[in-house]
């Protein structure tokens, strides 16, 4: 038939809700005699069915969890609904998080003096040798001590993530790649000694203080409390490469690379010029912008889509530049007046638009050779406002044959910049860095001025360049695991089975976008300063070419303006999360941090991590990409409202606004649509933003009840027995009470925590006090004018949240003994065994769990209460089965929410959770007061839904769900599968199974599509290369890597004694066992002949394709059941569209039915599907797919619109006394003797190519 004739509408009563949907499926056969005839299903029939099994459902869930006893106790012990205010609410948080922020720059600045008056007075000592401790070189007491080793005592402190560390000591970690035997180095780890006293001190003060530290600009980073350095496979930490350390460092720049690919930069300098590019990237952090210029002839952005503009200095946008300068060929003759004239002018252009950064500029130029002075380029561009120069100019002479040092030097010295010459690759990271040093002069030199910075949120120690050889790891065990499985049964590798496993491993490994282990990468965020050398002068030795032909040294006295380092410390943020409990915004609500940039610091839906790897672009998730509105729009296609509110937010102003959203949950498997009312307001001192996020109506009120702890001693209650037994839990992150030094308050779990706080506040001289200190003690004294420390024993309190959880469990005690005195019916007994009920329980919005086992077949007084329930559902409103229930609630009130857990195969012991939400009504108000549930089995349901549906519920009846040509199916609100004829069905997405029966009731509006964008996604690109021998060219890459940080390191010295093979051969080619754990899989023939065609047919089964992760957009259909249609009972919405319309598929000549019936005071549905004849084939898929912008994702987001950022103050990027300091350039250093065999195996590693 014709399409529309498809679609026609054939009236029914509007007494029956139910969706009749008429398929035609087609018999083959010609003529009437070939037409089979159906006997159709009865709708009456089906109806009956759906009210039977939901009304039993229903009255076993009432019974089990005690819902209408509850109720009505909380009604009789007078709890009240009260105003939320969500204005007041997100001004208390800021002020809260303002003065937490305030005590870390309070300390900070304690280092900060420190450090620089200790300094100043240490200047002229000469130190050849002194003991510290150093990081990598410390063995926990008890250990055995290598040579050159230290033992030290450590101790695993919660505080800092349980890792072993020493309170009395700090510790230095040296980077590979610097020598501390140095008189410079030496002599400043042992002034730096000094600050263990303040970083003890800062310590005692405020106990909720992280990791301190003081990063010296000549590379090493001392760390307080002591710990041993661990980073495995190699330590590539540089502290002066570390957005907290450069942002402190110089203001924000914007930056024009230039490199030379002429025909005379082949070979080594043009490895030297990549990697010197890499290194001045790896210098960049979101408030710098960037671009790169290749020159030959012409001059040519290095990314063709990056013309004419300067990027952000997102991880995203560098490690697209990173990996553009792999390809690059170099040819013709350098033509340095365009090059430079094109930089100039998009710096100019970036100054006069408001572009970027707006504070420093710099050109970094990297050649082998200047061939002129180009003075009237520079009179041009910078040299009209002297002595202020807009642009920078550093200079990277490349080579060590080198035509004219003094051309390229004075181009650096006469454009106030730095020259370096590179001639090794050992040399280059620690070269590159001397930029910072001179970027750094406007601010030393005012040394009034200690600006406060602030990082964006990133993961500890974690380098993200480890992220593309963490991947290749898993590859390689993913590849070592396959020639294993071959190896041991190549019958069974090549089964149907076992290419179906792997087929799935694949699918869930690239397709799950939640997946990850947070927890080890220790997000935070932190603050930090710079640390100025007080000197004005000072005595420097420099190397002076003499004649072109040989090297002098002198000694000389010269104006100097010097950074010491940078100090600072970590905010974790999980203590910034402490400031913002879940408990005031309330279940569904929730609360996150924006920054300058618009990029979010902590966000519920911020995901970093992709199976335990960091993401590529983690640290740069826009709130747009978070805060999902409701409209039809392409990807990354903002509305009016959205750009209005990010405005507002990065502004740092204060307002509110509501929007339509759409959200998805349960791993991205759900979504559903929502209004939100946004509160936001500025952090002071901060470049932070903080917003709190309500859903709408329920949102905007509150349940108040207390229990005051006094009253109820004076009135003889005994409030400790309210937590009886063991069959209770509190949320384990909230803070009801906490100890300020928690390390020396050890508690086995919260609720023993609560426990010990609850007895001592039924003590004489009990007192609530401050949440938190909140007074720097420079303004802090008691009478005597003495500052007071933070006393061991000293705690504070949430005493709102204590009290109402008091209340919330005086209404709940009986929770579990009400259910087994009080006599059930003998239809509610029998529900309760009929459908296999396992537990109950309760959860308030206070925190609190109670829980009741019902083992099968055994008495609950002999059961085990602590049961697998608590240990997986112990966090009360963060619960999905919570959130659920109280959304469910807003559609029908009288209704379970009902879930299974997703794809549970053929398992009997599956369990399906009911959740139900109680509301309290009072003074025109509701808000939730508790969800209320049960578990049972899904075997139970089972037999008891084919029961019921395999008989007649009416007369005329000649079809059921038993016949073997009809399919039943119970389906939740977002169409995934509780019962199928088919166990395996369980948890599946409906269309995946029936999708053509999906595609209509989407099409009559039954389902609701809601596209969700995932802007944190992360793609798999081929880079071509398989398992075989020859190292890859990423692991080339990552060989040369390494080595240059391993450079002038003893340990590198040690590892290149070893066999050369062995660098590839079995660490990074293969995990373990190289090549020869594999030949033998090849050395086989099979009939048809030889051994290298075994070899080539094995390798298309066995070997894999190697993928790089990549940063990209992905979208997925998901589903919501149309919460305007009418329910049978329980709307909200009466005057929704009820879910009644019959509709006729026709299909060749056959007409077979299927229907779709609400299944009562539930989110399911029940489905009836008529197989008798083929229903046409319809694939439906929620595993979302990759957008295609037909261009990397960095130039899709440069060709949209730019989204605007809020500049960072003060900028101090001039002095006018900058002019009087010589110092702008070194030649290279000496490097030891078997530097060259380095380099043999460098080019041995670039031959292989």
């Amino acid at each position: 038939m014709e399409e529309e004739e498809t679609r026609r509408c054939w009236p029914v009563p509007r007494m029956h809700l139910l969706l009749l949907l008429l398929l035609v499926f087609a018999q083959p056969g010609n003529g009437d005699e070939d037409k089979q005839v159906h006997d159709p299903i009865n709708p009456q029939s089906v109806q009956q069915w759906a009210k039977t099994l939901g009304m039993e459902l229903w009255t076993c869930g009432k019974y089990v969890t005690r819902r209408d006893d509850l109720l009505e106790r909380y009604n009789k012990q007078h709890a009240n609904v009260i105003e939320r205010s969500g204005s007041n609410i997100v001004l208390e948080m800021a002020k809260e998080v303002k003065e937490m922020m305030d005590l870390k720059i309070s300390a900070l600045k304690r280092i900060m003096d420190a450090a620089e008056a200790t300094a100043i007075s240490s200047h002229d000592e000469l130190v050849l040798e002194h003991e510290y401790w150093n990081a990598k070189l410390i063995v926990p007491q008890g250990e055995e001590v290598p040579e050159g080793s230290r033992e030290m005592v450590l101790t695993p402190n919660s505080h800092f993530y349980n890792i072993p560390v020493n309170t009395s000591f700090s510790t230095v970690h040296v980077p590979t790649n610097v020598f501390d035997g140095a008189p410079d180095v030496m002599r400043a780890i042992k002034w730096s000694e000094n600050l263990d006293s303040i970083f003890t001190y800062n310590y005692k003060f405020d106990p909720s203080l992280s990791w301190q530290y003081f990063g010296s600009s000549f590379g090493f980073m001392r760390q307080y409390p002591a710990l041993q350095w661990k980073q495995e496979p190699v330590d590539l930490y540089d502290c002066r490469t570390r957005g907290w350390y450069i942002e402190a460092a110089t203001s924000a720049k914007d930056v024009v690379i230039l490199v030379d690919f002429s025909g005379s930069m082949t070979g080594m300098r043009k490895e030297i010029a990549r990697h010197a590019v890499n290194s001045i990237l790896d210098t960049l952090s979101n408030n710098d912008f960037v671009n790169i210029f290749t020159f030959s002839e012409e001059t040519q952005e290095l990314i063709p889509c990056f013309r004419d503009t300067l990027v952000q200095a997102t991880l995203a946008n560098v490690r697209e530049l990173k990996g553009s300068l792999e390809e690059l060929e170099t040819k013709d003759i350098a033509n340095f007046t365009t090059a430079l004239t094109r930089a100039f002018e998009l710096l100019q252009w970036a100054r006069e638009e408001r572009y970027g950064a707006m504070c420093n500029q710099a050109i970094m130029l990297v050649t082998d050779e200047v061939p002129a002075l180009y003075e009237e380029i520079f009179q041009e561009y910078n040299w009209k406002e002297l002595p202020n120069m807009p642009v920078r100019l550093f200079t990277y002479l490349i080579g060590r044959e080198v035509p004219d040092v003094e051309r390229i030097k004075w181009v650096a010295c006469a454009n106030q910049g730095y020259y370096v010459h590179l001639s090794t690759l050992a040399e280059v990271r620690e070269s590159v860095l001397n930029y910072v040093q001179v970027m750094a002069r406007p601010m030393v030199l005012k040394r009034t001025v200690h600006p406060v910075t602030w990082t964006p949120v990133y993961a500890d120690v974690t380098d993200p360049k480890m992220t593309d050889w963490l991947w290749e790891m898993k590859e390689c065990a993913e590849q070592k695991e396959r020639f294993e499985s071959y190896r041991k049964d190549k019958e069974k590798f090549d089964s149907k089975e076992e290419q179906d496993r792997r087929f799935a491993k694949k699918l869930r490994r690239t397709q799950d976008q939640t997946s990850g282990d947070l927890i080890k990468y220790q997000l935070m965020t932190s603050v930090s300063m710079p640390v100025f050398d007080m000197r004005d002068n000072a005595n420097i030795t420099e190397r002076i070419l003499i004649n072109e032909a040989y090297w002098v040294k002198r000694r000389r006295e010269t104006r100097v303006a010097n950074l010491l380092g940078v100090a600072g410390t970590d905010v974790p943020i999980q203590d910034i999360l402490k400031l913002l409990p879940p408990h005031m915004l309330g279940v569904n609500g929730y609360a996150f941090i924006v920054t300058n940039n618009g990029f979010v610091l902590t966000h519920p839906d911020l995901r970093p991590v992709f199976q335990d790897i960091l993401k590529p672009s983690y640290n740069s998730v826009d709130m747009s990409e978070v805060e999902l509105m409701d409209t039809e729009t392409e990807a990354r296609e903002l509305s009016d409202a959205m750009k209005a509110f990010r405005d507002a937010v990065i502004n740092q102003s204060t307002g509110t606004v509501t929007l339509d959203t759409r959200y998805h949950f349960d791993g991205m498997r759900r979504a559903s649509r929502i209004r939100r009312h946004y509160y936001y307001t500025a952090i002071a001192t901060t470049p932070f933003t903080l917003v709190i996020s309500l859903p709408d109506k329920y949102g905007a009120s509150k349940v108040h009840g207390v229990e005051e702890i006094r009253r109820s001693v004076a009135e003889g209650q005994h409030i400790m027995s309210y937590f009886k037994g063991k069959d209770w839990r509190v949320h384990p992150d909230w803070i009801y009470c906490k100890y300020h030094y928690d390390t020396e308050h050890e508690f086995d779990s919260a609720e023993h925590e609560l426990l010990h706080f609850l007895d001592r506040a039924q003590r004489p001289g009990w007192h609530w006090p401050l949440r938190k200190l909140s007074t720097p003690p420079e303004h802090q004294s008691d009478a005597n004018g003495k500052t007071g420390k933070v006393d061991k024993d000293s705690y504070y309190c949430d005493r709102n949240l204590f009290l109402s959880l008091l209340f919330d469990a005086k209404m709940t005690e009986g929770f579990s003994k009400n259910l087994s005195e009080s006599p059930p019916t003998d239809s509610e007994k029998g529900l309760k065994e009929q459908f296999g009920v396992t537990v109950s329980f309760i959860a308030t919005h206070t925190g609190l769990t109670r829980w009741h086992d019902f083992p099968l077949g055994v008495d609950p007084d002999d059961a085990n209460v602590e049961g697998q329930f608590s240990s997986h559902h112990n966090k009360a409103t963060d619960e999905l089965w919570y959130r659920r229930a109280v959304e469910q609630h807003m559609v029908q009130p009288d209704s379970f929410v009902y879930s299974v857990p997703h794809e549970v195969s053929h398992r009997n012991d599956t369990l399906i959770t009911a959740s139900h939400a109680l509301f309290l009504n009072k003074n025109e108000r509701r808000a939730p007061v508790a969800v209320v549930g049960f578990q049972f089995l899904q075997s139970a349901l089972f037999n008891r839904f084919q029961n019921i549906t395999s008989k007649c519920a009416v007369p005329n009846c000649k079809r059921t769900c038993a016949h073997q040509n009809v399919s039943c199916y119970l389906l939740d609100n977002h169409g995934y599968v509780i019962i199928s004829d088919e166990l395996q069905d369980s948890g599946h997405f409906f269309g995946e199974i029936q999708g053509y029966v999906m595609q209509k009731m989407i099409d009559e509006g039954i389902y609701q599509r809601i596209r969700i964008f995932d802007y944190q996604a992360v793609c798999f690109k081929g880079d071509g290369v398989t398992s075989d021998a020859t190292p890859s060219r990423m692991q080339k890459h990552h060989i040369l890597s390494w080595f240059f940080d391993w450079i002038v390191s003893k340990f590198l010295f040690l590892y290149v004694q070893t066999s050369l093979q062995d660098i590839w051969h079995s660490s990074w080619a293969h995990p373990s066992g190289g090549e020869e754990a594999y030949e033998e899989i090849y050395e086989d023939t099979t009939e048809s002949g030889k051994p290298g065609d075994r070899h080539k047919r094995t390798e298309g089964k066995v070997l894999i394709n190697r993928t790089r992760p990549q940063t990209c957009d992905q979208q997925v259909d998901l589903y919501q059941l149309n919460t305007r249609l009418r329910s049978p009972r329980g709307s909200s919405d009466k005057k929704g569209k009820p879910i009644t319309n019959n509709q006729k598929y026709e299909i060749k000549h056959c007409t077979r039915p299927f229907l779709i019936e609400p299944v009562e005071t539930s989110n399911m549905l029940l489905v009836i599907v008529d197989s008798l004849c083929e229903i046409p084939f319809h694939e439906m898929t929620v595993i979302p797919n990759e957008v295609s912008y037909n261009e990397s994702l960095a130039c899709h987001r440069l060709r949209g619109n730019i989204l605007p950022r809020k500049t960072l103050s003060p900028c101090i990027n001039h002095h006018p006394k900058e002019k009087e300091i010589e110092l702008c350039g070194r030649a290279n250093r000496p490097i030891h003797a078997w530097s060259g065999l380095i380099v043999a195996l460098l080019f041995w590693l670039l031959a292989t190519e």
